[in-house]
């Protein structure tokens, strides 16, 4: 039995014998996440004070527009990943390509590779919505003391040693696995220490809500549009509770405690999904695995998935194993 109160920095020197790999470099990498955390939600919570909310003026790699605190944070992750030095190679949803660290530093030992989305949900900011970071870490493939390559980030999410995300809302948690389950951590702002409040975090295997963005109803594959229809049913336990916030750590994170599915599936509008596999679906999907809750693309475990591209997009299901399963019926259903 976990207990209560334990700050994240006890929780992770206790569990390191726990982890795949126990060099250490691991713990110090989620230490790095958590102190990039907390310089974050500090510019979060400033929104409209100063002047940090709306557009930058640029887009991402994906062409969308990217805003003020996307890049911030996206800088600060960065950079407080490059500072520490203990990780080979960085890739984020805001950048165009992957970064190499020291890479011409033959003495460099360092073993892992993080992918980041650093800011997801942004543009809920300027109306005071819940946004948050997600974090996925490798081991890297090729050699140690090469450079990183682009196969070191295309793996497979099933090859993850730990993923989690950060949800800034009206308090900030740090939620992560190192696939011995998931564990949640409150921060408490008086003194900037991460608590631990939420230990062994799961799926209830059944819920009662289901997030989608119902605006595209008219886009979506039928085996989604008769799911949709099956949550509506006037039946002894639905209709289901929609609950759409359009931000994947929050609805996630919301679903995760009270029990629910998150759907983003292709539409006529997008073929290929929306939502990223390496910065947003695997780390997702090896949380939700941890915590007894299933991912999918409708068809295929999100972790099986041989990714291709950096930038990659999949439809995503996400949520109690259940409802997950309930929908993938209707997809298959659907052919």
């Amino acid at each position: 039995m976990l207990r209560k109160n334990k700050t994240l920095g006890e929780f992770i020197i206790e569990n390191q014998t726990s982890f795949k790999y126990t060099s250490g470099e691991l713990s110090r990498l989620i230490n790095s996440i958590r102190l990039a955390a907390k310089v974050v939600n500090h510019e979060v919570n400033k929104a409209g004070l100063v002047d940090i909310i709306g557009a930058a003026g640029d887009t991402n790699i994906q062409g969308e527009d990217q805003q003020k605190l996307d890049v911030y944070a996206n800088e600060k992750f960065i950079q407080t990943l490059k500072n520490r030095n203990i990780v080979c190679g960085i890739a984020s949803e805001e950048e165009d390509s992957f970064i190499s660290i020291n890479s011409q530093d033959k003495n460099n030992q360092n073993k892992y590779v993080v992918l980041i989305d650093p800011l997801d949900g942004s543009s809920n900011i300027d109306v005071n919505v819940s946004v948050g970071s997600i974090f996925s870490i490798y081991r890297r493939v090729s050699p140690v003391g090469t450079p990183v390559t682009l196969e070191d980030f295309l793996q497979k999410g099933n090859q993850q040693v730990a993923a989690g995300y950060i949800v800034y809302g009206t308090s900030t948690m740090l939620v992560y696995t190192t696939g011995d389950g998931v564990n949640g951590f409150t921060l408490n702002p008086a003194i900037g220490t991460f608590y631990l409040s939420h230990p062994n975090m799961e799926f209830p295997q059944d819920g009662h809500i289901y997030s989608v963005n119902e605006g595209n109803y008219i886009h979506f594959p039928k085996g989604i549009k008769d799911y949709i229809k099956y949550c509506q049913m006037e039946e002894e336990d639905r209709p289901y509770t929609s609950r759409y916030i359009g931000s994947l750590v929050s609805d996630f994170h919301r679903n995760m405690i009270k029990g629910g599915i998150y759907l983003y599936p292709k539409s006529s509008k997008t073929s290929d999904g929306k939502l990223r596999l390496l910065y947003e679906c695997n780390p997702m999907a090896f949380l939700a695995e941890q915590a007894k809750g299933k991912a999918s693309d409708g068809f295929t475990r999100i972790m099986d998935i041989e990714p291709t591209e950096l930038h990659q997009r999949v439809p995503f299901i996400c949520g109690s194993k259940n409802m997950v399963e309930k929908a993938e019926e209707f997809m298959r259903n659907a052919q």
